[in-house]
């Protein structure tokens, strides 16, 4: 029987071992890790039955992942929900960005910006189904639907500083800029609009979306699939050399591309993957929080995620400042209320609240207060409503998971050159370039997020080598 090793059993590592599996492939899994599911993984951080989410939390990419729904994963426990609002941006003005998965709902909240967000959201959202089976994939092959993913892409194409002068107010440049941020790249580089646009496009079709009972379900879900087809997962089990390999047909890795070309030395073609760049660091902390966050915009307590950086202007800077490896004195945060769509992560009226900031590379520094600030520059009294912390520092992040290195939670600087072509230049991103070994992290296009397709396209690479040397 055709026999494979996935390393890793991240949300792509586990995506790649059910690909291959369903296609009658023996697969076994290699983790790390004593607990499956690599950023998501979940847990009672800091009261007992008080469930947070570790790294990944918030999945419009997910919900929607064309190969996740085609797996019926329902079966295994995963059910999605949603929030009431999915994401709120508030300004030093008392106002804010409101984003619903209605685009028509988000556009009447723009005011004047109205027209423009549905000139930008509509036709790509009511068609995002068909549209995601090309963004969510290599870039640099022939598109499905060449017409689509040209109104898509023109915008994409252009850095986000510039598309958000298409807009007249703070609140609608605010917005945008929020979401754009999320790729952790400077917002004056082309490019930088991409995974921005493809969030939001996402998020109108499908919602911005949270896994009942945590992430970690996603995981377990994808895990229980795999034990049905037969796949094997052994966890504690760290590879660091290629010798440490069971023997097979062929090698998937869920790692970052240093840590493969550390595994695979003198092998690799090239020296990419030894220089692939990793981009700004995560500093993380959760909050139990009596009573919720008391947010002065009333959307944003109805909100699954709160984007807490101030105006377009000031997020640009504090971008451009933790890639110069500057800490800002106020770095942009990302405030997560999951339990807003699953009432069951909280205790009573003690809630639990995830949040992390935006740090340079490899920060060694403490934004526990930072982030805090910030929050109550938007929320005064929510210091005091803190019942409990728990941090976990940017080095903490790399220890947590060697993926993200230096913190860097995206697994790769998501620059031009790596966000189209990943490691290495060639057309085919999976292909480390040694026969029977394919890369399926999120160093891979379309990149981070736990929507599985960077392992499931890296798997489909590996089936077709299969096949090929069946074939000789």
């Amino acid at each position: 029987m055709t026999t494979a090793v996935v390393v890793g059993a991240g949300p792509n590592g586990l995506a790649a071992a059910v690909t291959l599996a369903r296609n009658g492939v023996d697969v076994t899994v290699l983790e790390a890790a004593d607990v499956i599911g690599g950023g998501t993984r979940s847990s009672e951080a800091i009261l007992p039955r008080l469930l947070h989410d570790h790294c990944s939390a918030i999945h419009p990419m997910a919900v929607g992942s064309t190969f996740l729904r085609e797996l019926d994963l329902g079966r295994y426990g995963l059910r999605w929900a949603l929030p009431e609002i999915d994401c709120v941006h508030p300004l030093d003005t008392g106002t804010a960005g409101v984003l619903h998965r209605s685009v028509t709902e988000t556009a009447s909240g723009l005011g004047a910006d109205g027209r423009r967000w549905r000139q930008l959201f509509e036709g790509p959202s009511s068609s995002y189904d068909s549209l995601s089976q090309d963004i969510l994939g290599p870039l640099l092959r022939i598109p499905r639907h060449p017409l689509r993913l040209a109104r898509f892409g023109v915008p994409a194409l252009a850095p986000a500083a510039l598309l958000a002068k298409l807009f007249a107010t703070e609140e609608a440049r605010a917005l945008f800029g929020g979401v754009a941020a999320h790729a952790f790249h400077p917002l004056h580089r082309p490019l930088s609009s991409s995974i921005g646009l493809g969030i939001l496009t996402a998020g109108h079709r499908h919602g911005w979306a949270v896994a009942e009972g945590g992430s970690q379900r996603i995981a377990d879900a994808l895990a229980a699939l795999l034990n049905d087809l037969g796949g094997k997962i052994e966890t504690g089990v760290r590879i660091r050399s290629a010798a440490e390999l069971p023997v097979s047909d062929v090698t998937l890795w869920d790692l970052a591309p240093t840590s493969v070309a550390a595994a695979l030395g003198d092998r690799l073609p090239s020296e990419a993957y030894r220089k692939f760049r990793y981009g700004p660091g995560a500093f993380k902390v959760d909050f139990a929080v009596e009573g919720g966050v008391p947010w002065t915009s009333e959307p944003a307590r109805r909100a699954g995620t709160v984007h807490v950086g101030g105006s377009f202007a000031e997020i640009a800077a504090t971008e451009r400042a933790i890639h110069s490896g500057r800490m800002p004195q106020r770095p942009f945060v990302l405030a997560g209320q999951q339990y807003l769509a699953d009432p069951a992560r909280s205790v009573g009226n003690v809630h639990p609240v995830w949040t992390y900031a935006h740090v340079p590379h490899g920060y060694d520094g403490d934004a526990t207060e930072a982030i805090i600030g910030q929050i109550e520059r938007f929320a005064p009294g929510f210091r005091d409503r803190i019942v409990g912390v728990a941090v976990r520092t940017t080095p903490g992040f790399e220890r947590y998971n060697p993926n993200y290195v230096g913190g860097n939670i995206m697994t790769g600087a998501k620059t031009m050159r790596q966000l189209v072509f990943g490691p290495r230049i060639t057309l085919q991103p999976y292909d480390i370039g040694v026969p029977g070994h394919y890369l399926c992290s999120a160093a891979t296009p379309p990149g981070p997020g736990a929507h599985g397709m960077c392992g499931h396209h890296a798997a489909r690479r590996a089936l077709r080598y299969l096949e090929s040397a069946r074939e000789h």
